[in-house]
């Protein structure tokens, strides 16, 4: 799920979709209107799930899709391999997410952990280990 927003009204640290994949803004910059056109913007992401930096250009006026987040408690059932099966703490519901990339947060996951993760486009990544 997202929701379109204005190009000019996009903010360092905000979270913009571009190609379809959830991205953190890290550099934003506004270009003054030129004799034959409107004042552009130029914006450069990271992707939330890939670490893959991405930029756009593209005129302050129009929309860009901003996604929701839904930030959620969770508790770590069983540790594999290459995935995690976490149950939310509010809907008891159990499913499987990917081991996060990130090694302080890796290092800190084990069975029982509670863990803040984020549902992205119906996507789940691990944020933190709560404790």
């Amino acid at each position: 799920m997202s929701k379109p927003v204005d190009v000019g009204s996009i903010k360092e640290g905000q979270y913009i979709i571009i190609d379809n994949e959830p991205c953190k803004v890290v550099e934003y910059e506004k270009s003054k209107p030129g004799k034959h056109g409107s004042a552009k913007a130029r914006i450069v992401a990271i992707g939330v799930f890939d670490n893959v930096k991405r930029s756009i250009v593209s005129p302050v006026d129009s929309k860009i899709e901003v996604p929701i987040i839904e930030k959620r408690a969770g508790q770590i059932i069983s540790v594999n391999p290459t995935t995690i099966q976490l149950m939310d703490l509010e809907t008891y519901e159990i499913f499987e997410t990917n081991i996060p990339v990130e090694e302080e947060i890796k290092s800190k996951i084990s069975s029982g952990a509670e863990v803040e993760y984020w549902k992205i486009l119906g996507r789940v990544k691990i944020v933190r280990v709560k404790g």
